[in-house]
Formats: C-alpha cells, sequence, structure tokens
C-alpha cells in the first residue's frame, strides 16, 4: 500500500506536521528525506530496510558515498542532499554559538563538536577560538592523527589564537576508539596548553573529547 493510502494521522509528513519532528522514528524522519520508495517498498519500508542494513542512522549519515550509493534507491543526487543538510545542520549550530556565551551553552557546544567530529576516522584536534563575553570566533583544526593520537604543537595553537585575538578558546579532539575518557597525554596536553596560554593572556575553559557517546568535558570532571 502507498503512503498515500495511509490514514493521514499516520503518514510521516502529516504527523511532523501535527506534533513536531521528535514525534517520529528514524524511520518515519529517513521517509521524508527519500520522499518515495522503490518498486514493492513504501518510502518507509524502504527506510526501515535501509537502517537495517547500515545498523542504524547513524551509520548510514556517516556512510561514505560508495557505500550509500550501493544500495537501492540511495543514488549520487540523494548523496548530495544529504550532505546538503547535514552541513546546514552544522552551520545552524555554529551560528547560534556566535550570538550567545558558550557557557550560557554547554549543551549546544557539545551538540556542534560532536557533529564536526564524531564521524571522523582518525583523531582530529582542533580549537573553538572565543572573544571577551566567551562568544565563538571560529573553529579550527589544528592537527590531524592516527587512530591513536594526534601531534599538536603548543606553539601552532598560540599562534591561532593571536590570529583570532582570541581572550579564550575551548580545547577538543575525537577518540575514533569510542570512548570518551581522557588518557594521560590528554590530561598532560592539556596542562601544557594551559600553560602556554597563559603567557599570552588567553584562558582554555576546557577541553572537550568527542567519542560514541555523549561529548565528554574535562573541567566538569575537575581535572583542569
Amino acid at each position: 500500500m502507498s503512503i498515500r493510502d495511509w490514514p493521514a494521522a499516520e503518514r510521516p509528513r502529516e504527523k511532523l506536521l501535527e506534533w513536531g519532528a521528535a514525534s517520529l522514528s528514524d524511520a518515519e524522519l529517513l521517509a521524508i528525506f527519500l520522499r518515495t520508495g522503490v518498486a514493492g517498498r513504501s518510502a518507509v519500508d524502504l527506510a526501515r530496510h535501509l537502517l537495517a542494513q547500515f545498523g542504524g542512522l547513524r551509520p548510514l549519515l556517516e556512510a561514505s558515498q560508495v557505500l550509500f550509493n550501493q544500495q537501492l534507491g540511495l543514488g549520487p543526487a540523494k548523496f548530495a542532499q544529504l550532505q546538503a543538510v547535514l552541513e546546514m545542520s552544522r552551520r545552524h549550530m555554529a551560528e547560534r554559538l556566535r550570538k550567545d556565551s558558550v557557557l550560557e551553552s554547554p549543551v549546544a557546544v557539545r551538540d556542534y563538536l560532536k557533529a564536526l567530529l564524531r564521524h571522523e576516522p582518525h583523531e582530529i584536534f582542533g580549537c573553538l577560538f572565543l572573544d571577551s563575553k566567551h562568544r565563538v570566533l571560529g573553529f579550527e583544526a589544528l592537527s590531524q592523527g592516527t587512530i591513536d593520537a594526534a601531534m599538536v604543537y603548543p606553539r601552532q595553537v598560540v599562534k591561532r589564537a593571536l590570529a583570532y585575538n582570541a581572550a579564550a578558546l575551548i580545547l577538543c579532539h575525537n577518540h575514533p576508539s569510542g570512548s570518551a575518557e581522557p588518557s594521560a597525554a590528554d590530561r598532560k596536553l592539556t596542562k601544557l596548553l594551559q600553560k602556554a596560554l597563559e603567557v599570552v593572556d588567553v584562558r582554555v575553559l576546557d577541553h572537550i573529547i568527542v567519542g560514541d557517546g555523549d561529548p565528554l568535558s574535562m573541567a566538569e570532571y575537575g581535572w583542569m
């Protein structure tokens, strides 16, 4: 049966308009993105099949173009649309942070960094540069390492902080292994960068580590 033949209250698009996007399942949200199904499968049926094939929504969203296009009903146009949606989401989160102090929006900060770093297969170290009111000036990925470690040079971090005329910053990196627990090297690096940035009067507010679950704040755990 086509989705058009379903009762209005059960159609994904109508449900979204009536109850909001949060009321929809992953399959229903994906079905709205897909718009149409394939022979013998409605958009919702196709969405459920794809979620099962990829192992969930996140692996599907983070799939390479090659893997994405191997699935029935997912061509280059759909991949391009999906990447555009994801990039709009990241830019929307960045815009929110530019308007408010990051201290007033800790959840937004973590969501933004998670969107930037969680899908990366290798360890990425970056900085969120802030003005004197702790509003975001910009983000830069400053180092890319292997799956286990990234090389970070304090002089480079100081140089970029001065280029932004930053008053403060938030350090961040991802753990491709999945665990957000900081290593001894992570803690040592944090202390090293704090000391280097103190010399140029730039405060390190936090070091956020992105893993599979919720990002971890080293400041909240008292490790800074």
